[in-house]
């Protein structure tokens, strides 16, 4: 190598090597995390529009199929909205300020405390927020399934605005945010007590309140688009690998691990709750394997974080029973018209799969665990009491504040329709448009 050429390749090397140094010190942000992390956002936001969207709309009448669609595109702009106003600082606080026991500071309204270099963790503080707000778009559109049909789009608008101030921020600070269930070491690694939970029985509560749609009971109410419905489950399966393996924060072990469990979760969720049909009533259904794959998917939730493969089987296979026979029981044996079946999957799902991650996370165990574990608990019992409080507790508390929210809203504006617009149907009464014109 002549000299001229010496010179130019040190040159670059010593060019490389400065920008390289420089690029490393940048406030320690990971490239890597980051951009799974702004995927996982994608693909959280996937699973509401359009992914529960067309789920939900596949599962009513045609007449109220614009009007499940409309409510859940509404709640991703407003929901999203008051995330960034005072949602965030609820749940959350302030990067770096100790936090009380029940809600956080209030340092970050209208994301006060982030700017371009703030961070948190290796990530930018930034991401965090919309990762977070894609949880807080998501959780209050489950609870649409509950009173499709019959609520007033002005009533729906309100109660899930101040219940996603007044429920969700608050449980989601008491798990994640540095709250009280999070220092008890809970182990929901992406949202068993705060999404499933509180949604289930928000659920229900609603149903109990409005009571059943017109002909509940005696009148066949099947889904109007199947193809639809399948179409937003496949949707929801691929966006819950952001929503448990995003919740790793990181692109690592951990989060191809919470991917893996997820999936065979969901896959043994399908089969069981599909079996089920097919010995009780000769034929499996399409519709009841896509409900087996969300409840297996919301039942492995809180343990995808803290358990192995072989865990995420059991988990996804009593998943598919107990769904199955909780969906069956709400809706012919205690006669609540829970009209897309959110409690059973979603509330039922979350409750199991809480308390299943404080039995399969145990090292006790051998092979059930295997995902990094890293509660106080010594022993399953430990552990089990552990997730049985955040159980009660976020249940009671859902119960209650859902109760009085709806109670609130039916006093300003009136909770549902009247019998005729509810004959009619909402698309029309609410919207003046239908869904369909062939």
């Amino acid at each position: 190598m002549n000299m001229s050429n010496r010179f130019l390749h040190g040159g670059l090397l010593m060019a490389a090597s400065l920008l390289y140094a420089g690029s490393a010190s940048a406030d320690d942000l990971s490239g890597a995390n980051t951009a799974w992390i702004l995927t996982s956002t994608a693909l959280v936001l996937f699973m509401t529009i359009p992914g529960l969207s067309l789920f939900y709309a596949g599962l009513v009448r045609v007449k109220n199929v614009l009007s499940v669609l409309m409510q859940c595109f509404a709640l991703t702009c407003l929901m999203s909205l008051l995330w960034f106003v005072v949602g965030y600082t609820i749940a959350f606080g302030s990067d770096g300020v100790a936090q009380g026991p029940l809600i956080g500071d209030f340092g970050n309204v209208l994301f006060g405390a982030i700017s371009m270099d703030t961070m948190n963790g290796d990530i930018p503080a930034s991401l965090f927020a919309i990762f977070q707000m894609t949880f807080a778009i998501i959780t209050p559109a489950l609870i649409v399934g509950a009173f499709a049909e019959r609520m007033r789009f002005s009533a729906m608008l309100l109660f899930c605005s101040i219940w996603l101030l007044v429920v969700y921020a608050p449980v989601c600070h008491w798990v994640w945010g540095g709250g009280w269930l999070g220092d008890m070491g809970l182990q929901d690694f992406a949202g068993g007590t705060v999404v499933h939970i509180t949604a289930g029985v928000a659920a229900v509560v609603a149903a109990l309140v409005m009571g059943p749609r017109r002909g509940f009971g005696n009148v066949a109410m099947p889904p109007h688009n199947l193809t639809m419905t399948v179409t937003g489950a496949g949707m929801l399966w691929v966006g819950w690998f952001g929503f448990n393996a995003g919740s790793a924060l990181a692109a690592d072990s951990s989060a191809a691990m919470a991917m893996l469990v997820t999936h065979l979760s969901a896959a043994c969720g399908s089969l069981a709750w599909m079996a089920m049909e097919w010995l009780r009533h000769g034929k499996p259904s399409v519709l009841g394997i896509v409900t087996g794959m969300v409840a297996g998917l919301g039942t492995i939730t809180p343990a995808s974080g803290s358990v192995g493969p072989a865990g995420a089987v059991v988990i996804g296979l009593s998943a598919g029973v107990i769904c199955y026979f909780a969906t069956n029981f709400i809706k012919q044996k205690l006669r609540i018209d829970d009209s897309l079946d959110v409690f059973p999957v979603h509330g039922v799902g979350g409750i199991l799969g809480t308390l299943l991650a404080g039995i399969f996370c145990s090292t006790q165990l051998g092979i059930f665990s295997g995902n990094g574990f890293t509660g106080e608990a010594t022993s399953i019992g430990g552990q089990l009491f552990i997730q049985g409080t955040g159980v009660v507790s976020t249940f009671l508390y859902t119960a209650v504040a859902t109760w009085v929210i709806l109670k609130l809203v039916d006093v300003v504006v009136g909770l549902r329709v009247n019998d005729e617009e509810e004959t009619q149907g909402l698309d029309l009464v609410l919207h003046d448009e239908r869904g369909y014109d062939l």
